[in-house]
């Protein structure tokens, strides 16, 4: 399990990766976590088991396009006074382990 993993692959280790640990492994990504999306696309890419944690503490296994900006946004919103932390914040080990105990119960 990863939380929070920066991009680490190229195509082609990915996509052995993704066959080798298939069901095996899990990488979190906590909302607008800042972290995930470095190094840039498209030199690095993530490996695929990704689950979701939403504005609200759910993890989700998958998030639509259009329901996944709406949910970023919705994070943004959530400090009126530093909506660029948001990004920092979501990083947070502490928010991470937060949303797992929630989803537990």
């Amino acid at each position: 399990m990863t939380f929070g993993q920066p991009r680490t692959c190229d195509r082609l280790l990915a996509a052995a990766y993704n066959k080798g640990f298939k069901d095996r492994t899990h990488r979190f990504v906590n909302n607008n976590d800042v972290v995930p999306q470095l190094p840039p696309e498209p030199a690095f890419t993530h490996v695929d088991a990704v689950r979701h944690i939403d504005s609200s503490g759910r993890i989700r296994e998958s998030v639509g396009m259009l329901g996944g900006l709406a949910d970023r946004a919705k994070g943004l919103t959530a400090d009126a006074f530093a909506p660029a932390s948001d990004g920092i914040r979501d990083h947070l080990m502490r928010n991470y382990l937060a949303a797992i105990e929630k989803n537990l119960a």
